[in-house]
């Protein structure tokens, strides 16, 4: 079973299917998970083109060169064992982890042998492993307490300090689910995932980069906010294990006072981006835009897809073009007025 770890747009669809007793069974945790967090980061880290809502962090994470050191290790690790690509172990985010990071580092070094080789020979059928995974994969002592401090580490250094920045959002975010939970139930939970996530009673849909089937089967499904994912959710690639699925909160709970406060918006997002978003106080589409803006086509396509994914404007199809509008927060973001929602 793979899953896609690239954290990006896709071509398939994920399928949760739900059986009665799954409905009574949906539990919405209040904070991330932060072995999910960890490895998410690493995706940020790598994207082509960088969200601006997540400047602050790149800045901040970019400015500590202890942090960058401290991290050295558990960065080549996730890089290995986590590669951009349609698969990673399951052993490496334990459902204990939604205990904290003590809880979850302690589940992992406790993975059985037989699990650890598999999930890494399924890792292995997709990228070539270097020679130093294999006693992790024999389940060695040594190499386990290794790969738990380099991941402690790495931890310290991209996560722990970035609380206050992440955990406002979060908490912003969880609100606004936990109010729909409340007032529709299950149904309006879910409702307010749109367009992430589609109800199609009993099954929940979201774009994937593969097809995978979920089939809760009674044992219901835990949704955990995730600061760092991006553009669609993840779950496990083992059906049989307790079901979870880490969604992106919405872009708007990202954009804080204390995220712009500090610098313009050249700075924030480059000049050309900056320009893309002013010119957009007018909807335009992408080729108006690349006339406005002296800049092809194609560059235009590209800045209104961060500024998309972003939050910050809304783009529908007009006839043979596509239309390119402002939203709420992008219009508050050039008047200097983007704070908590």
């Amino acid at each position: 079973m793979t899953r896609p770890v690239n954290n990006g747009g896709g071509m398939g669809t994920l399928r949760i299917h739900f059986h009665a007793e799954d409905l009574t069974r949906v539990t919405l945790a209040d904070e991330p998970d932060p072995l999910w967090e960890m490895i998410l980061t690493r995706f940020r880290l790598r994207d082509r083109v960088r969200s601006p809502a997540f400047q602050p962090w790149y800045e901040d994470l970019h400015a500590d060169p202890a942090a960058t050191s401290r991290m050295r290790r558990g960065a080549r690790l996730l890089d290995t064992l986590v590669p951009a690509g349609p698969y990673f172990p399951d052993f490496l985010t334990p459902y204990e982890g939604h205990r904290g990071l003590d809880s979850g580092l302690t589940a992992l070094l406790r993975t059985p042998r037989p699990r650890l080789t598999a999930e890494l020979r399924q890792l292995a059928r997709h990228r070539n492993l270097p020679g130093w995974v294999r006693p992790i994969a024999e389940g060695s002592a040594p190499a386990l307490t290794s790969m738990e401090t380099a991941l402690r580490d790495y931890h310290q250094a991209a996560v722990a300090p970035f609380r206050e920045l992440t955990g406002s959002a979060v908490a912003a975010d969880h609100a606004c689910r936990a109010r729909a939970l409340l007032t529709g139930g299950v149904e309006g939970l879910f409702a307010g995932f749109a367009p992430l996530l589609r109800w199609r009673p009993p099954v929940l849909e979201a774009e994937y980069v593969i097809d995978q089937d979920l089939v809760l089967g009674g044992r219901g499904l835990r949704l955990v906010p995730s600061y760092f994912c991006l553009r669609t959710p993840l779950t496990l690639a083992d059906p049989d294990l307790p079901p979870v699925l880490i969604y992106p909160i919405e872009q708007r709970h990202r954009w804080r006072p204390e995220a712009t406060r500090r610098t313009n918006l050249n700075a924030l997002m480059g000049a050309n981006r900056s320009a893309v978003l002013h010119a957009l106080g007018r909807s335009a589409t992408t080729t108006q835009l690349a006339r406005m803006l002296r800049i092809s086509p194609a560059a235009a396509s590209r800045h209104a897809t961060v500024l998309r994914e972003a939050g910050l404007i809304d783009t529908r199809r007009d006839g043979p073009a596509v239309l390119h509008t402002l939203t709420s927060l992008g219009t508050a973001l050039l008047e200097g007025t983007a704070g908590h929602p």
